[in-house]
């Protein structure tokens, strides 16, 4: 079956932000900046993967899991611009969405492994898995786990930051916790205490959750 043009995937993938994820029953045509003749809504109709509903377009069974699958390549694509490739703000999402489209043919797998199947987005948002993440739990490799699954005593490299905000963001910097660093967690309670390279630092429960770390292998 020839592929979705690059506009029905993002229609596809605000859809399923909107929907899904959301409390939306469907999308309005101005939502989703297309209009009822647009030859990309006509080609999810045709593949049965969207339906229209009065003033709105919905997603049907058929097409949710081609929607999963775009959310997840562009949350993958997010990790690489962002985390790796160090594109933040305004940029690293455009790049983001030109990447996401070229990640076909297992390729959001073999990116997806690369970065250690993380969970969320730098956003916060879900990553929906993938066989590849759920083949990695099965045979028991190291992942990427907030700070507060890890137990005392353990160490691992922080693999990316999910701060909700500017402050936790500029916060946790300020500390010298940035991707790449190896991190040591000496105590969880009443406070999640951990050393990076010289230095210790307290924080609380909110704060340690948006701390992601790749566990180290034993």
């Amino acid at each position: 079956m020839k592929r979705l043009s690059e506009k029905a995937e993002e229609i596809l993938e605000s859809l399923w932000v909107m929907t899904v994820e959301g409390d939306n029953v469907g999308c309005m045509f101005s939502a989703l900046k297309v209009t009822p003749d647009s030859a990309e809504l006509l080609e999810l109709i045709q593949r049965s993967y969207v339906e229209i509903r009065g003033e709105r377009v919905c997603l049907r069974k058929e097409g949710r899991p081609e929607a999963q699958m775009t959310v997840r390549r562009h949350r993958l694509a997010e990790r690489l611009t962002m985390d790796i490739l160090g594109i933040a703000g305004d940029e690293g999402n455009d790049q983001a969405c030109e990447f996401e489209h070229l990640l076909r043919q297992g390729v959001d797998a073999k990116l997806c492994t690369l970065l250690n199947h993380p969970t969320t987005c730098p956003h916060g948002n879900p990553i929906p898995p993938g066989e590849c993440c759920f083949e990695a739990r099965q045979q028991g490799e190291p992942g990427i786990v907030a700070l507060t699954e890890l137990k005392s005593g353990e160490s691992g490299e922080i693999a990316y930051l999910a701060a909700s905000d500017d402050k936790k963001m500029q916060k946790l910097m300020s500390m010298g916790v940035l991707p790449g660093s190896q991190l040591h967690l000496a105590q969880k309670f009443p406070s999640y205490i951990f050393k990076v390279g010289n230095s210790q630092f307290a924080v609380d429960d909110t704060l340690a959750r948006e701390i992601h770390i790749r566990r180290s292998v034993k």
